[in-house]
């Protein structure tokens, strides 16, 4: 019970803390696209007076969404590769989560 446990406990926060960081960061990656690239639109004179590339809007909308993808993965890779060690050196020391490190006794088979 305690191994289901602790895998359990492993598996929340590896992937939520990882999965709620990388969501984060993808979105706001998207600023990365508005920061070179714009659309035509009113505001700039359908892009005669913009000093940013004018792109398509379904092509803005597609790098997009490339950008947060891309980006929020290589977080999401990052943050659940450094909780995963984090916990592995922090979990042991506290006596409320020393039962998630803990190796659970082999049973002797007959």
């Amino acid at each position: 019970m305690k191994n289901i446990s602790r895998k359990f406990a492993e598996y929340l926060l590896n992937h939520f803390i990882g999965n709620f960081i990388g969501f984060a960061i993808g979105m706001a990656s998207t600023r990365l696209v508005a920061h070179f690239f714009t659309t035509r639109r009113l505001g700039n004179l359908w892009g005669l007076a913009s000093r940013k590339t004018v792109v398509d809007r379904d092509t803005f909308h597609g790098m997009e969404w490339a950008i947060a993808i891309i980006i929020g993965f290589i977080v999401f890779e990052i943050v659940s590769k450094w909780v995963k060690k984090k916990t592995d050196q922090l979990l042991p020391k506290y006596k409320f989560t020393r039962w998630m490190t803990e190796e659970p006794a082999q049973e002797a088979v007959k």
